[in-house]
């Protein structure tokens, strides 16, 4: 049965008229859908109407499985779907807002070295309502409204590939930036791609103006493939030139992620390449202490190697810092939380 969350304002529309309803109660429809209300809490519909959309449809909102806090306020949280498949999130709290890291797939296919979601390969795409729905289940659960969110940004970070699901990524950048929904700005959404080129490409002709952030994680292409298999269809020159293309298109910043991996990719001559990589156009590099996943092996490094990089980075012209870890207590790398339950149960 289709969840009505995915649908946009203009399918919903098409519905109501099909029931012989006036058209504003799409518009009605669509709000409660957005504050995690189902038929039995939209009391401004009539009541024939909502028993007839549910002989056709679920409004059922996001089951919100289970919820660890970290010491850091942070909280990983792992959703159930209908299906019975699991996903996970994290939210974290900033002084300037509150941002939701968001799966857009069950799993992953590209098989990173050093991610957890991967494990186990992909079992399936995220509906754009179904990942909608991780934001509306915790803006309600922090109390939250369609007028007054609990949720400033949103960052397509947790289990997938986002552009490996890009109709439905897509769509679900217009339910949630809809300004008769949750009205989520496009400029407050990070969306992370380990560098399918073609469709970064397309991101920026469709006109999506989200922050881009590409996973580079190496600086040669030989060290990428080894780290990220992806590397072996989209050369680096390949994915730097679609990143260039976006910034081009859409006039926004990009960020390159880079996890920093001991034996890997910490040398002097990585700095510098990553100076060629990212001069003559507004990037900025952001550096990631690695979580440890046993099932990979790799070694994140410590404080004072990090410290260094940067400081490296940073005399060569860079613009570069440091991530901010959130939830390591509670799991908080992508793939953690959901692989160690599933192995518990």
């Amino acid at each position: 049965m289709k969840h009505l969350l995915d649908c946009n304002l203009q399918e919903l529309k098409e519905i109501v008229a099909a029931a012989g309803q006036p058209s504003f109660r799409a518009k009605q429809i669509f709000k409660w859908l957005c504050g995690g209300v189902g038929f039995d809490g939209m009391t401004d519909l009539p009541l024939a109407f909502r028993k007839r959309l549910a002989e056709e449809y679920t409004a059922q909102p996001l089951a919100i499985h289970e919820k660890f806090v970290s010491k850091d306020g942070s909280a990983k949280i792992l959703y159930k779907l209908t299906d019975g498949n699991l996903i996970e999130g994290v939210y974290m709290p900033h002084f300037y807002g509150n941002t939701l890291c968001v799966s857009t797939q069950v799993g992953c296919r590209m098989g990173c070295a050093f991610c957890a979601s991967g494990i186990g390969g992909l079992v399936r795409n995220l509906t754009a309502g179904e990942i909608a729905a991780q934001v509306v289940a915790v803006n309600a659960f922090l109390g939250g409204t369609v007028s007054e969110r609990k949720i400033s940004n949103l960052v397509l970070m947790g289990s997938g590939e986002p552009l490996d699901n890009y109709e439905n990524v897509t769509k679900f950048l217009g339910l949630i930036t809809a300004s008769d929904g949750l009205n989520i700005s496009m400029r407050s959404i990070s969306l992370s791609t380990c560098g399918l080129a073609e469709n970064i490409r397309r991101l920026a002709d469709d006109g999506y103006g989200v922050t881009l952030s590409l996973s580079l994680h190496a600086t040669t292409d030989e060290m990428r493939r080894e780290l990220m298999p992806i590397a072996s269809v989209y050369p680096m020159h390949e994915v730097i030139g679609a990143v260039k293309y976006y910034f081009q298109k859409t006039g926004r910043r990009v960020i390159y992620e880079y996890a920093l991996i001991k034996g890997k990719n910490m040398t002097h001559f990585d700095c510098k390449r990553l100076a060629e990589l990212t001069r003559g156009y507004p990037c900025h590099v952001n550096l990631i202490r690695l979580n440890y996943v046993k099932e990979k092996g790799l070694s994140g490094c410590t404080e004072a190697e990090a410290e260094r990089f940067l400081q490296t980075l940073v005399g060569m012209n860079v613009s570069a810092t440091i991530r901010r870890s959130f939830g390591n207590d509670v799991g908080g790398a992508c793939g953690q939380l959901r692989r160690s339950y599933i192995e518990k149960r």
